[in-house]
């Protein structure tokens, strides 16, 4: 029996210190998933608070079939997509992190690469590379097919090949 099953459990009965660690387990791995979206950690922050507010005011309505994290990611992926069309491209780069210039420019090289992929591309890379999800995490999460998975990280890996003039991409 998985752990979020027994936490579910537990948060439905109203056990307080259930909900407390749930939110710990699972909001470093969404605030990373938001920031990677937006790059702006303020409101990477708030995203992943409205996805863990979206969650729990539809809790009642949820049934535990997967992994709890994917469901997770579908809000968080869903806020961000609504965030980013309200933002301005100039927010989205802000990088607050203090980096020497040379990382800074790399990651905003990649950063902006990633930028241009199609968003159906992106989401795949984004999920692979700095979510750390396997291929059939991201088909669950995204809905799609396994095939459709491995193709669209093939052709997001090129093309970030070919953007950033690379010999090997991750």
């Amino acid at each position: 029996m998985d752990t979020d099953f027994i936490l579910i459990r537990k948060m439905r009965r109203g056990d307080e210190a259930a909900i407390e660690t749930f939110v710990r387990k699972h909001y470093p791995s969404i605030l990373r998933y938001c920031r990677c979206h937006t790059w702006d950690h303020q409101l990477a922050e708030d995203l992943t608070q409205e996805t863990f507010e979206r969650f729990f005011r539809s809790f009642s309505s949820y049934h535990h079939t997967g992994k709890l994290a994917n469901y997770l990611y579908v809000i968080a992926r869903n806020l961000c997509r609504d965030s980013c069309k309200t933002q301005s491209k100039q927010q989205e780069l802000q990088d607050s992190e203090a980096a020497s210039m040379s990382d800074l420019d790399r990651k905003l090289d990649i950063r902006q690469a990633v930028d241009r992929l199609p968003e159906e591309l992106r989401e795949v890379i984004i999920l692979h590379y700095f979510m750390g999800l396997k291929q059939r995490e991201i088909a669950q999460v995204s809905g799609i097919g396994l095939p459709l998975v491995k193709y669209r990280l093939k052709r997001g890996k090129e093309l970030l090949r070919n953007d950033l003039g690379e010999e090997e991409y991750p």
